[in-house]
């Protein structure tokens, strides 16, 4: 195994899409909700502990052999809102389209044949990892660590936050990002017993309504 397939998968650089995507924070802003640093943080916690967890339980799973189908099945069932749905599958194609011309690989081949316009990106994420030689830990911190990352880096643009803020942000949360991800690889090493539905199902809706809202928009910055 190679860890610094880890540091490509997580660079924020690696064209799987995820710079076009606000992760809720754009609507957050316009909402009022998000206004600063501190609202940021809050945002991302929230975030982290219940999209983040999902997400990286999914990852590792799929990163530990379960079945991509069902998995992305469960996905399916703990994501209500269409708008967020759509995104995840688009999210999905895009990196299932970067993995495969970076670590080719059988399964994802197999993964990219099952679902044309694409599985849900944790799962994805997850494929990709192991093809990439990581194990499922590793999916899950990347899976995590998106689920803030990719929202403290929309706040920077979308209220011109500096940076270092929101980087601080983030390293204020790490100790939370490593709970989240022993979480995670616990209920995902628990599907091959157990089965899909062992896997966490925390929600929160106010990003469901608000993806509702953002995917109405006539103009916006990011895709969702």
């Amino acid at each position: 195994m190679s860890r610094a397939a880890l540091l490509v998968l997580a660079d924020g650089r690696f064209p799987a899409g995820g710079h076009a995507h606000s992760g809720g924070a754009e609507e957050a802003v316009k909402a009022g909700r998000i206004a600063g640093a501190a609202d940021l943080e809050d945002f991302c916690r929230g975030r982290l502990h219940t999209a983040g967890l999902v997400a990286a339980a999914l990852a590792a799973a799929a990163a530990a052999g379960a079945d991509p189908g069902e998995l992305d099945a469960a996905a399916d069932a703990r994501t209500p809102s269409p708008a967020l749905r759509a995104a995840a599958r688009r999210l999905g194609r895009q990196l299932l389209r970067a993995a495969r011309a970076t670590w080719p690989d059988a399964g994802l081949d197999a993964l990219a044949g099952k679902f044309p316009k694409g599985a849900h990106q944790p799962v994805v994420l997850g494929l990709t990892a192991r093809a990439a030689g990581l194990a499922p830990r590793d999916a899950a911190y990347c899976a995590a660590y998106e689920s803030v990352s990719g929202p403290a880096s929309a706040v920077v643009r979308l209220l011109s936050l500096d940076p270092f803020e929101a980087t601080a942000v983030l390293a204020r949360l790490a100790p939370e990002v490593d709970r989240v991800v022993d979480r995670a690889v616990a209920a995902g090493a628990a599907v091959p017993g157990e089965g899909v539905g062992v896997l966490p199902a925390a929600s929160a809706p106010l990003l469901e309504i608000g993806a509702e809202a953002h995917a109405g928009w006539g103009a916006r910055l990011f895709a969702s």
